[in-house]
């Protein structure tokens, strides 16, 4: 079943640097990435279902940094619909930078709960998009960090337990569940994965055109 977008709703995307895209340095705040992509063709197929797209994303952000700021940054909005894509800095790759650590499944679950619980209370409708890692092989940088195959498979154990955690909230929730992960492992199965990340990790504009199909075939 999709979300219905009413004319006038407030559609906010919450995430991370993949969500954030440089949306303070453009004029409609939205960014270069997926969410511009949402918004334009939703324009295209709805002329006479005017939006109000938000988005808070920002880069280098955990679970934590989205708590610390959720209040004035998503629920104060009173948002219709809430687009989360978050958890890649979650995982065990930033214990390789100095001022990094591990943060548990456990302690995800819990702080991405604590972001849900307000917003299901308010009867926002939920759209959680699985954090994802491409499967790039050889020595890639991200940041300032490089990392090694042998690193990232440490990075893929890290991360696996978190995707399970986003699909258990969305059942819990009942929210809409954007399937990311799977969805590039495919992909990279037929192209490469360096076609849609190629530090495995920050989308391309084709995975950002992806990203915005697929969250697309979520709502009417």
């Amino acid at each position: 079943m999709t979300i219905t977008i009413r004319p006038g709703s407030t559609v906010m995307f919450a995430g991370d640097s993949i969500t954030d895209c440089q949306r303070l340095e453009s004029e409609d705040g939205l960014g270069f990435g997926y969410p511009l992509r949402v918004a334009g063709e939703w324009g295209l197929r709805h002329p006479d279902r005017a939006v109000n797209w938000l988005n808070s994303g920002i880069a280098g952000d955990k679970v934590m940094d989205l708590e610390a700021r959720w209040q004035a940054d998503v629920l104060d909005a009173r948002p219709d619909v809430v687009s989360i894509l978050v958890g890649g800095n979650d995982v065990g790759w930033h214990s390789y930078d100095p001022d990094g650590y591990v943060i548990p499944a456990g302690d995800f679950a819990a702080g991405y709960d604590r972001l849900l619980a307000p917003l299901a209370e308010a009867g926002a409708d939920l759209i959680l998009i699985e954090p994802f890692l491409l499967p790039i092989r050889g020595l890639v940088e991200v940041g300032d960090v490089h990392l090694d195959e042998e690193v990232r498979k440490e990075w893929r154990a890290d991360l696996d337990p978190k995707i399970q955690v986003v699909r258990e909230l969305a059942r819990k929730y009942g929210a809409h569940l954007l399937s990311a992960d799977g969805m590039f492992a495919g992909l990279s199965a037929t192209t490469g994965p360096e076609y849609w990340a190629a530090d495995g990790v920050h989308p391309t504009p084709a995975a950002h055109a992806a990203l915005a199909s697929a969250w697309l075939r979520l709502v009417a």
